[in-house]
């Protein structure tokens, strides 16, 4: 900003101060979300990523990104309880059409033999298709999944395996992925580090801090100028 009686005053490092410290708090943010999101079956951590020159347009130079990393599985032995051992994910279909990829595995049946999630979305196939159970069986470990994601009910008069279809495991941009990462029997727990969490905050906790004192120092200043010039 300029003032008058000829006194200049560069104001680029408040305003510089200022995006620094909404950019710390808003990274904060993210950091929250993970700690949050620890307990929660088959979260993903999400990362900052922060652009160029962000030193000028703040914090809408900051995004994030999803770390895929598998989590850890944790075995319950539940039929339809499923993790993934390698990277992709399960789809399920919202009741407003729209199709949503979701890690959690913890899935159960309805009274149609639907395949759904906790949320009661309808798990999909490989085709894109709902998956249904030819019948429900008496006791869920009549229930079998393959490494493959095959799944079908075991007929005991038959001796064998009725199938119901596969259960599609697709990439980020739903493309299908081929590969036998299927676990009957498991869940998989975020993959959230929260020690990492915690060191990562504590240093943009610092840095808010610097800006904060840094921002304070500047106003001073330029409070300063503007009460002397009063008086002149």
């Amino acid at each position: 900003m300029r003032l008058a009686a000829g006194i200049n005053f560069d104001a680029s490092g408040i305003a510089q101060s200022i995006n620094a410290m909404q950019m710390d708090m808003d990274i904060m943010g993210i950091f929250g979300e993970n700690v949050v999101g620890f307990d929660k079956v088959g979260y993903q951590r999400k990362e900052a990523v922060i652009s160029s020159f962000a030193e000028f347009i703040g914090p809408n130079a900051l995004s994030h990104s999803v770390d895929e990393q598998v989590g850890r599985l944790a075995m319950t032995q539940k039929p339809l309880d499923i993790a993934l051992s390698d990277k992709g994910y399960f789809q399920v279909l919202n009741q407003d059409g729209s199709i949503e990829l979701t890690r959690d595995g913890r899935f159960q049946i309805d009274k149609d033999g639907n395949l759904l999630t906790q949320a009661n979305q309808k798990v999909l196939s490989s085709g894109g298709a709902p998956i249904v159970l030819p019948y429900i069986p008496e006791s869920l470990d009549k229930i079998k999944i393959g490494l493959d994601g095959k799944i079908g009910v075991f007929d005991e008069e038959k001796r064998g395996l009725i199938p119901a279809g596969t259960i599609g495991i697709v990439s980020t941009d739903g493309s299908l992925i081929n590969s036998n990462c299927v676990r009957q029997g498991y869940v998989e727990s975020s993959n959230v580090a929260l020690e990492k969490e915690y060191i990562e905050m504590a240093n943009y906790r610092r840095s808010f801090e610097a800006n904060r004192q840094m921002f304070r120092m500047q106003n001073s200043k330029l409070s300063s100028a503007i009460s002397r010039l009063g008086q002149v």
